[in-house]
């Protein structure tokens, strides 16, 4: 007679063989977590991905960053959000190559959302998760000083540039990164709602991923990683391009590779390359714990953009 086979021997293979499987992942793990001990990781978190268990997800990441070494500041949008309770309130919302003209109404609204529920929000998640975070917008302790936006456009009638109002819209002028390094000195972790502030004490509403480049070189970080609804940039094919240079990538914007939103998201990468973060990455944010994929594992996630 055959001998049966020992259900518990066999529950205990399967026990062994995923306790297996986790140390190789953390043997992975250990030369990146090495790499970016006491290095600021700057993460830009769209208002697209804020939702359900994507965003715990964030939260665990974010703490689990926190707890091996690195110093994570977060800076965060809210778009749809915004868009949303400006509908409620029956506000009127237009957008002029893609950005939201923001009169006085709005700009309440704008920082309402902004600085109110969703920075709270996220503070409240990573909270839960283990973390300490606390929220801030660019105006506390003048951490982004903003002007005006200044844009022309072409007027097709008179075929003559025109400047474009676009109301409360800024961009940053000076980041103070003394604020954010009391934060990290008290072992916590910041998050940032994209709000500034004038010479003349003004509110602006400024696109979350100017904040964030902006916020990575005053800080000198490690990386800028910017969490967008794409897997990042696509050849003309339509495969993921995982690493690019400077060079490289300006060239993929003058051929048109690179198109639509996808150009500011990669000037921001650039610019914040050239004041001195050390690479910048674009990754699907909707992706469930891609941070510890790009940051810990060898093949990352999306596209990286370095000097070379």
């Amino acid at each position: 007679m055959a001998l049966q086979d020992d259900p518990g021997q066999d529950k205990n293979l399967r026990v062994m063989a995923r306790w297996r499987s986790t140390a190789r992942i953390l043997v992975e793990a250990l030369p990146y977590i090495l790499q970016y001990d006491d290095k600021i990781v700057v993460v830009k978190f769209g208002g697209n991905a804020m939702s359900g268990t994507v965003s715990e997800d964030f939260a665990q990441d974010i703490v689990l960053m926190k707890q091996t070494g690195m110093e994570p500041v977060i800076v965060h949008g809210g778009g749809p959000q915004i868009g949303a309770m400006l509908k409620k309130l029956a506000i009127p919302s237009t957008f002029i190559d893609g950005l939201r003209v923001t009169d006085q109404a709005a700009m309440d609204v704008v920082e309402m959302v902004l600085s109110g529920t969703i920075n709270k929000q996220i503070v409240t998640g990573i909270n839960a998760a283990g973390g300490h975070a606390v929220g801030l917008s660019g105006k506390d302790g003048n951490l982004i000083v903003a002007k005006k936006l200044e844009r022309m456009k072409v007027d097709p009638l008179t075929r003559q540039s025109v400047p474009l109002d676009l109301g409360f819209v800024g961009e940053p002028v000076k980041v103070n990164p003394e604020v954010l390094r009391t934060f990290i000195k008290s072992n916590l972790i910041p998050v940032i709602a994209p709000v500034g502030v004038g010479r003349q004490g003004e509110t602006f509403n400024i696109n979350a991923d100017t904040v964030a480049g902006a916020v990575a070189g005053a800080m000198q970080a490690e990386r800028l990683v910017l969490l967008t609804d794409v897997e990042g940039v696509l050849d003309q094919e339509g495969k993921l391009i995982p690493r690019l240079s400077l060079s490289e990538a300006r060239t993929l914007i003058a051929n048109g590779t690179i198109s639509g939103g996808m150009i500011p998201k990669i000037e921001t990468a650039i610019g914040a390359v050239e004041n001195g973060v050390r690479a910048a990455v674009i990754l699907d944010g909707r992706i469930p714990h891609v941070l510890l994929l790009e940051l810990f594992t060898q093949h990352g996630a999306g596209t990286l953009i370095t000097a070379e």
